[in-house]
Order: structure tokens, then C-alpha cells, then sequence
């Protein structure tokens, strides 16, 4: 190594040490989907970067998506998937598919990966220890906008976050790895948005962030340029003026409620950047866009 590179080195560990110190012993709730669930070296990527984050004292939880992956399996089985406002319409057959790969092949695949770069990750879904109890979604606002009483099957909300084993798994050093998956007072499993099973999971832990990855830069203004830091006033007003919209504004949606029930802070980050995990917790510049509380 020459004296630039060792300079350089050196710099990049300073800088990232007053964020160990900041956030040592924090919980970060972190949404991982998108490209980085997609692409090899950006999965084994985000695997590193957990693994270094509960190394030096951070709590990383990480609830997944798969989308691509059930819709895959779905057209394989013969199954027509069929969508209202972007949620999929889960009938019973749909439900068995999204069990299996939410809660089989993604969540074990995650695990496994983190575990083999010398983490200890567990896998969960929201029925496990009552995690995420849910009830069935009543009402959906149309493509037109209007809100509607739709029945979409088992898509659910969640109706109370109970952190009992989540905070045993953290405290005995476990990674937990949460699929998106609720139950109800009947035992009914329900498929629930990632995004929303994030924010949730966050508000309950009174996270220090929430780290939502996706396949955008972070939260573009009207000249698409990436915003790096806004105020729950300033997202509010983005929506009103018709800036944030279509697939965005689900995680935005999410990212105020946490801000409003006690999360510090939420970063939408672009999940195809190498280490966009690592960016954004340990650097000082971080990647995407930061929201905050007002005041």
C-alpha cells in the first residue's frame, strides 16, 4: 500500500468513528429490497455491511421484500397475478406462494449469506412469537384516487408490533431477518407491504433510523436532482405540489409516519451504489435523502 493509499485509509476510518461511537448500542430498522436483492456482488455487499454494523455495536434489523421472486414462482405455477394500486390481490393459492418464498427461499437466502460472512442471522416471519399481528386490509384507494372498500384477500395491516423476540434475538447477538408476513386473531396469515412492516417494526423499537434501500437516487425535485436532506414540512409540502408521486410516495408515506412516532431519522438510499449501507451510516456526505422531524 503507497502513502496515498494509506492516507486515504486512514481518513475514511476517522471519519467513520464518530458515527461508531453515535450509534453504538442503536437499533437501525433497515428495508432491503430492489436491485441490491437482485444483483451478486451488491448482495454480498449489503451482507458485509450488516455484518460490520453489528460488529461494532449496532442493533441492524432487516426486513426484506420479494416481489420479483413471488411474481417468478407465481408464472411458473400458472398463477395470473392481479394488482389494485400496486398491492397484489392474494387469494389463498397466491397466500401459499407468497409463504413460501417470502418466509422460505428469500428469508433463508438472506440468512445464509449474512452468516457466511460471519454473521448470525436469524430468520423470522411476522406470525413467529406473534411478531406482526395483523388484520384483513378493508379498504384501498383506487387507481383513480377515490377510497374504496376492495377485496384484495389476504393483504393485510398491521394492527400491533409485539418486539419480544426481536429484542431477545438483538440482545443475544442475532441479526433478526423479517419476512412481511402477519397474523390474525384467527391465525390467518396476511401478506403486508415491506415499506409499512419497516416503518412499523422502527416505531415500535423507537429506532434510531430507518434505512428504506430502493433502485432511485433518494427523493428527486421537480428538476430530478436528489434531495439530500428534508423536514417532514418539506415532504409534505413535495406531496402537496405533486413532486413525490406513483412508487414513491408509498415509502415516503411510510418514512413520515416513523418520523412522527419517534424514529430520529429516515434515509431513502439508492441500493445499486456498493456499499450504500456503509455510505450512509459512517460517512459524512451519506447517500440519498435524509427525512427528519420538524424541529
Amino acid at each position: 500500500m503507497n502513502t496515498n493509499d494509506s492516507a486515504m485509509t486512514a481518513q475514511v476510518l476517522t471519519e467513520a468513528l464518530p458515527y461508531i461511537q453515535k450509534f453504538h448500542g442503536h437499533t437501525v430498522v433497515i428495508k432491503y429490497g430492489g436491485n441490491a436483492m437482485i444483483d451478486e456482488q451488491l448482495k454480498n455487499n449489503f451482507a458485509r455491511d450488516v455484518v460490520l454494523m453489528k460488529l461494532v455495536g449496532i442493533n441492524p434489523i432487516i426486513v426484506h421484500g420479494g416481489g420479483p421472486q413471488i411474481a417468478d414462482l407465481l408464472n411458473k405455477l400458472g398463477i395470473e397475478s392481479k394488482f389494485v394500486s400496486g398491492m397484489r390481490i392474494t387469494d389463498a393459492d397466491t397466500m401459499d406462494v407468497v409463504q413460501m418464498v417470502l418466509g422460505g427461499l428469500v428469508n433463508k437466502e438472506i440468512v445464509s449469506l449474512i452468516n457466511t460472512h460471519g454473521g448470525r442471522a436469524v430468520g423470522i416471519t411476522g406470525k413467529d412469537g406473534g411478531l406482526l399481528k395483523a388484520r384483513k386490509l378493508s379498504s384501498q384507494t383506487t387507481d383513480e384516487g377515490t377510497e374504496e372498500s376492495i377485496d384484495i384477500g389476504q393483504v393485510g395491516e398491521i394492527t400491533e408490533v409485539d418486539v419480544d423476540v426481536l429484542e431477545t434475538l438483538t440482545a443475544s447477538a442475532f441479526i433478526p431477518i423479517i419476512a412481511p408476513i402477519g397474523v390474525g386473531e384467527d391465525g390467518e396469515s396476511y401478506n403486508i407491504n415491506a415499506d409499512i412492516v419497516a416503518g412499523k417494526v422502527a416505531e415500535a423499537l423507537s429506532a434510531s433510523k430507518l434505512v428504506l434501500l430502493t433502485n432511485t437516487p433518494g427523493i428527486l425535485d421537480a428538476e430530478h436532482k436528489t434531495l439530500s436532506g428534508l423536514s417532514k414540512a418539506d415532504v409534505e409540502s413535495l406531496i402537496g405540489k405533486g413532486v413525490i408521486n406513483e412508487g414513491m410516495l408509498p415509502k415516503v408515506e411510510c418514512a413520515l409516519s416513523a418520523v412522527s412516532s419517534g424514529v430520529r431519522s429516515v434515509q431513502i438510499i439508492d441500493g445499486r451504489v456498493p456499499h450504500a449501507l456503509l455510505l450512509e451510516i459512517f460517512t459524512d456526505s451519506g447517500v440519498g435523502t435524509q427525512i427528519l422531524a420538524d424541529g
